[in-house]
């Protein structure tokens, strides 16, 4: 974490010195992007926009314990939500065979198709602010602190919201069983 303050005072004092950080965190911000609109070339226009507004507004960052990647994700939200706003974009789920059946695990260990459907069609119904909640949690393995920093929230409320959400799914889950 370190070597990133290094990078970060360095680009704030020469926006030239962005490209670490660029490099670093580029790919985890697009495949963040990409999962939420499925659509790989306004992925790359919503990241594009996402680094472009962190090099122009890095003199505001603050670090508060958490990575950098963190504030990235800041960014990248608004950006995905100016987009939606826009009708630019759909919002979308887009989870792999390998992402659900591990999420699947956390209910049962019956590992099937028939579960993975159910699974999404879940999803589906979730409120965003319970599927953000997931999809940071167990999609992109956030820590509570991080996902309290990316959403605004205090590291607490993350762990309560997120616990929540997990048991809205289950009864979802669980029901559609039924």
């Amino acid at each position: 974490m370190m070597e990133e303050l290094d990078w970060i005072q360095r680009a704030k004092a020469d926006p030239a010195h962005f490209a670490p950080l660029y490099k670093k965190y580029h790919e985890q911000i697009f495949r963040y992007v990409y999962q939420r609109m499925d659509d790989e070339e306004m992925a790359f226009d919503v990241t594009s926009q996402v680094f472009m507004k962190a090099i122009k507004n890095l003199h505001k960052y603050e670090f508060r314990g958490v990575p950098f990647v963190s504030w990235l994700y800041r960014i990248a939200k608004s950006e995905l939500y100016q987009a939606f706003r826009d009708n630019k974009a759909d919002r979308m789920v887009n989870i792999d065979t390998v992402q659900v059946t591990g999420f699947i695990e956390e209910f049962e260990h019956d590992e099937n198709e028939e579960n993975r459907e159910r699974l999404l069609l879940c999803l589906s119904k979730m409120k965003e602010e319970d599927m953000q909640l997931l999809e940071l949690r167990f999609f992109e393995k956030r820590s509570f602190k991080e996902i309290g920093e990316i959403l605004e929230i205090t590291e607490n409320n993350a762990k309560v919201k997120s616990f929540r959400a997990l048991e809205k799914l289950k009864k979802l889950f669980i029901n559609k069983n039924e």
